[in-house]
């Protein structure tokens, strides 16, 4: 049996897609509404962290915050109140990578397996199995994930140690954030220059610059609106994770600094529940009143 904790939009289409390949899922989040809805879909109930972890072999959890993650270890009806040996944990939250190494800590203490394994990709590609997962761990727990991991991916990629994963998939945020803020400056740079937005948007769609990501959301950044796939709150929770894990590491980041700025001052006008395109449009819209 397979116990996910965290049934929030990834959280639940991951629930369903392994429901799909034939697993026994039992599911858990803080969120009974949410719970209600992966039982509709075939889930099993669980009444907190320690019941995933009686009930599972293997253990996923996908949630927001690292404290949150901490929490489910070291809180009330968490997994350490239970025997978790030879149990394997699954982190897929984007997390700090010290955070990572902590819970793996707490898990290796208790005679259990644990890996961390962020993921690329979103609700479509869950749906479709086509998932990229950043794994860090030993060899033979990485192995021992696969089985689970590929009803949820395309690509397995082991890149290091215990939160190797977790440092990748900041990398990999830290790199989409500093995208949208010089997208937002570039843009607001032509158009105080006179260049309309179609073209300015149509020009970029032919250019080297233009990633998978710009190409998919151009009608939201000419002012449309589509599904939130991610949000600039979570985003901004990524962004603040990659400056202080490079502060741990006396590394120098302006550009995720500035980014990090920008997204808090969304967040606080109300925006943080939007989809990360549109943050490009309130920062065209605010740059000059805050600079």
């Amino acid at each position: 049996m397979i116990g996910l904790i965290g049934l929030g939009k990834m959280g639940a289409a991951m629930a369903q897609r392994l429901i799909e390949c034939g697993e026994t899922v039992i599911a858990w989040d803080q969120d009974e509404a949410r719970i209600a809805a992966a039982a509709e879909r075939g889930a099993k109930r669980a009444s907190g962290p320690r019941a995933i972890a009686e009930g599972a072999d293997t253990v996923l959890s996908i949630i927001t915050e690292d404290t949150g993650a901490r929490g489910l270890w070291e809180g009330k009806n968490g997994f350490l109140e239970t025997d978790i040996a030879k149990k394997l944990f699954i982190e897929m939250s984007t997390l700090q990578p010290m955070t990572v190494r902590a819970l793996a800590g707490l898990a290796a203490g208790r005679g259990a397996a644990f890996i961390d394994s962020p993921l690329l990709g979103s609700i479509p590609t869950v749906r479709q199995g086509k998932l990229v997962a950043l794994v860090g761990g030993a060899e033979a727990d990485v192995t021992r994930a696969r089985a689970t991991l590929t009803h949820l991916t395309a690509r397995i990629e082991h890149i290091g140690p215990v939160g190797a994963g977790a440092a990748m998939k900041l990398v990999v945020n830290n790199m989409m954030g500093c995208y949208l803020q010089i997208l937002a400056e570039s843009l607001l740079m032509g158009e105080k220059q006179g260049l309309s937005l179609d073209r300015m948007i149509e020009v970029i769609g032919a250019s080297i610059t233009a990633t998978p990501w710009f190409q998919a959301k151009k009608p939201v950044l000419l002012g449309g609106h589509d599904a939130t796939t991610l949000d600039i709150r979570t985003l901004r929770k990524d962004i603040l994770s990659v400056v202080t894990t490079a502060a741990v590491a006396g590394v120098p980041v302006p550009a995720a600094s500035v980014t990090a700025a920008s997204m808090s001052a969304a967040v606080s006008a109300g925006e943080g529940g939007k989809d990360i395109a549109e943050l490009v449009a309130y920062l065209r819209a605010t740059l000059p009143q805050t600079w």
